[in-house]
């Protein structure tokens, strides 16, 4: 029972908000616009992120499903998520200037998916179809890669020869569920191999970390993200799923059900790896005015790489005599926070 005399605060998960990768993808749009002039296309959505898509929409990207909808010759930005050998072929078979900015830790997936292959191993792709960066790794290597889509359909999977399977992942999976599915599939085929790193990316796994510190002390985690961007779906079911009384997921404040609000002294906030920090604030501001004036920020990492822009911008910024550009890390403001 929620003590009515408790203080209310907000319990800031960091890290949370915007990884190297979606950072770098984001500044490649802005500067393409910026040297080329608008349009420049973009295949897919640059990030998961409806804000950050109609930002650059306004600034003159056009946003397209697939390379056929790009006049020839013209320049397109390849999304975060990467994309298949199929979709360079087209876009080099209608001549178009493409600017590659897949995240450097999907190109690491994709490249061990290529020397499994050619190895000749049975791929077992934990992640969800349909997504784009599953369809990219896919792609690599079609008739030796198929996906297992959770740890309920680990039952369907059939290989060649269980001695020679290896397991790899999309890079923005629940840690937890695909485990699961890894022990899972370890059961079925013992010789089962590990990919040589985890692929699981750093910001996924630091931001379920800073949910699962925060969710056993809040009634209610409020997660800030697109609905197909899958870390920000995987931070409500985390939080959930350690504790939390409840845990909704919103594109910006406005969706904010004030009703989520009542008889809570604690909530926690986060965001998905494809979030700018302006649409954290807007909810800060709406909760202060509902009380929620108090904010600590409780750390459990601190994030500091970063990846430099896709080489086909940056040839074409150097020559032009522009400086080298270095990806931002996106301002905080001063927030009044106790850092935990």
């Amino acid at each position: 029972m929620t003590d009515p005399s408790a203080r209310k605060k907000v319990l800031l998960a960091a890290p949370r908000g915007y990884c190297a990768g979606v950072d770098r993808a984001v500044i490649a749009v802005e500067k393409a616009l910026e040297h080329y002039g608008a349009p420049v296309y973009v295949r897919k959505e640059i990030v998961h992120n409806k804000y950050v898509v109609e930002t650059l929409a306004a600034r003159g990207a056009i946003f397209v499903h697939e390379t056929d909808e790009v006049p020839e010759g013209a320049r397109v930005v390849f999304s975060a998520h990467g994309v298949s050998p199929a979709v360079h072929a087209a876009a080099a078979a209608r001549s178009l200037q493409t600017i590659d900015a897949t995240c450097p830790l999907v190109t690491k997936v994709h490249k061990e998916a290529v020397r499994f292959a050619s190895d000749d191993y049975d791929i077992l792709l934990i992640g969800h179809d349909g997504h784009e960066e599953v369809e990219g790794t896919q792609g690599e290597a079609p008739e030796r890669i198929q996906v297992v889509n959770s740890p309920e359909s680990v039952a369907d999977v059939v290989v060649r020869d269980p001695e020679r399977v290896v397991w790899i992942s999309q890079t923005t999976l629940s840690v937890d569920e695909t485990m699961e599915t890894v022990r899972r599939l370890r059961e079925r085929f013992p010789a089962l191999q590990d990919p040589p790193s985890d692929d699981i990316c750093y910001a996924t796994q630091n931001r379920q970390v800073a949910v699962k510190k925060i969710a056993p002390q809040c009634d209610v985690v409020i997660t800030v993200g697109s609905a197909n961007s899958s870390n920000s779906v995987r931070l409500v079911e985390v939080a959930l799923e350690n504790g939390a009384r409840a845990s909704y997921r919103i594109d910006k404040a406005a969706e904010i059900d004030l009703a989520w609000l009542e008889g809570a002294t604690t909530v926690g906030v986060t965001s998905g790896a494809s979030v700018p920090e302006i649409l954290v604030r807007d909810v800060l501001d709406v909760l202060a005015t509902q009380g929620f004036g108090e904010v600590e920020e409780v750390r459990t990492a601190t994030e500091d790489l970063m990846f430099s822009l896709p080489r086909e911008l940056r040839a074409d910024l150097k020559a032009a005599g522009n400086a080298p550009v270095r990806p931002r890390r996106e301002g905080r403001r001063a927030l009044d926070v106790t850092p935990a």
